[in-house]
């Protein structure tokens, strides 16, 4: 199964009334409750990032029809809604953090809604859910200095380490944003692998720093749920963001070309 298409879902709030910033890519606790029994019930076999990463590898086979649910940012309905739905079926998660957005001695107050205090992450963590990185102040990391990337990078990777008491191996990218220079970035600062957007399934040929995931959202369905589970109809679920990313992707790189060229003549 090396050449294995594996579904990414890609979650961010679970909440009955988020606020407007996190709405849309908020799911309800009776949806997310309502997805996990589809899983079940397909039989599908959960994994967490770091577990992915190591079947491919070192070769060995995956599970039967596996799946990886993440959710980014560290919102506390996590904790909430989310752990208890996953508890129900004994599925593992990943988690990535914004530790400059979490709850507790380094907060910034960049949070975008209420987010999880580091007594909750320890829970998930004891739960079985992975803990990984979101950098610390989610900024676009293809856009940052290469001082401020490696600070996101690694003060994020300590604050982690130092709460939880291990060091973390996965790492999402903030909105999905990365670059060659990034990438390389969050390999020399010690990540193992990390995960992209994309929309797409995740394949071993795309690289440990590069695999896609699918977006879960408050307007997705159950029988597009399912179609993305499936691995079926994902290019033409997906259609209009994919073409929204490849023309930002433009304006993105001509951004931190401007940017190269005025910090060389300053």
């Amino acid at each position: 199964m090396s050449d294995a298409r594996v579904p990414i879902l890609m979650y961010h709030a679970v909440a009955t009334d988020p606020n407007e910033e996190t709405r849309a890519l908020s799911v309800t606790p009776e949806a997310f409750a309502e997805q996990m029994a589809v899983l079940a019930d397909r039989g599908l076999s959960p994994l967490t990032t770091a577990g992915l990463a190591a079947c491919w590898r070192s070769g060995r086979a995956l599970p039967e029809r596996p799946v990886l649910i993440t959710f980014d940012d560290g919102y506390e309905g996590v904790h909430r809604h989310a752990l208890p739905a996953l508890a129900k079926h004994g599925f593992p998660a990943s988690l990535f953090v914004s530790t400059g957005w979490l709850r507790g001695p380094y907060d910034t107050g960049g949070g975008l809604d209420t987010m999880l205090d580091w007594d909750q992450v320890r829970d998930l963590a004891a739960a079985g859910v992975e803990i990984g990185g979101h950098s610390h102040s989610h900024p676009q990391l293809d856009q940052v200095s290469d001082a401020t990337l490696r600070f996101e990078l690694i003060h994020c990777k300590e604050i982690v380490s130092d709460q939880l008491g291990s060091v973390p191996a996965s790492f999402a990218y903030p909105y999905g944003y990365s670059s060659r220079r990034v990438r390389q970035a969050v390999r020399e600062t010690g990540w193992a692998q990390a995960l992209a957007v994309g929309n797409g399934l995740a394949r071993r040929a795309q690289g440990p720093y590069a695999l896609r995931r699918v977006t879960v959202r408050r307007s997705t369905g159950i029988e597009e749920f399912e179609r993305m589970v499936e691995g079926r109809a994902i290019a033409r679920t997906f259609a209009a963001d994919r073409a929204l990313t490849k023309g930002y992707a433009v304006v993105r790189r001509v951004r931190q070309a401007r940017r190269l060229v005025s910090r060389a003549g300053g």
